[in-house]
C-alpha cells in the first residue's frame, strides 16, 4: 500500500528579501508565508524546520499509539514536542539535531516497557526513517 500526500512551496526573489508560500493538499496549510524573516527573525509565518518538527512530533505520537496498542495499552494522552536545531555549516546551514520530548498518560504500563516502546517508536516511526531516506529529484528548468 502506498499513500501519497503533497505539499507545495513557491518562492520568488533573493534569500534575504524574497518571499514564499507553503500549501498542503489537505488544505491544512493554504498559502502560509515563509521566508528569511520567518526563519531567522521570528516574523509570523512558518519555516522548514518548524514543519519538519510538526511532522516528526505528529508521526511519533501516532506511532507510539500503535506500539502501545500492539502491547494492549491505550494512552489517555500523548504529547510530543520536536525541537529542530538549525546551525551554521560552512557557507550554509544544516539541521544538526531533532530533540523529541514525549509525555504520555498510559494507565497501568510499567516504566521499563514504556521506555522500550518509546525507543522502538523513535527508531521506527516513518518520519524518523525519512530522515535517513533516499531522496529522488526531478528538476525542470522553465
Amino acid at each position: 500500500m502506498t499513500i501519497r500526500k503533497k505539499a507545495t512551496a513557491a518562492w520568488k526573489g533573493k534569500l534575504e528579501t524574497g518571499e514564499g508560500i507553503i500549501s498542503t493538499e489537505s488544505g491544512a496549510l493554504t498559502r502560509v508565508p515563509y521566508g528569511f524573516k520567518q526563519r531567522f527573525e521570528g516574523q509570523a509565518g512558518s519555516n522548514p524546520e518548524e514543519l519538519v518538527g510538526a511532522a516528526h512530533a505528529a508521526c511519533y505520537s501516532m506511532a507510539l499509539s500503535l506500539f502501545l496498542g500492539q502491547n494492549d495499552y491505550v494512552a489517555n494522552s500523548i504529547h510530543t514536542e520536536a525541537t529542530v536545531s538549525l546551525v551554521k555549516d560552512g557557507d550554509g546551514f544544516k539541521v544538526s539535531q531533532i530533540d523529541l520530548n514525549c509525555e504520555a498518560d498510559v494507565p497501568d504500563i510499567e516504566e521499563e516497557l514504556f521506555q522500550s516502546l518509546c525507543q522502538e517508536t523513535k527508531e521506527n516511526c516513518p518520519i524518523s526513517k525519512l530522515l535517513n531516506a533516499n531522496i529522488s529529484l526531478n528538476a525542470k528548468l522553465m
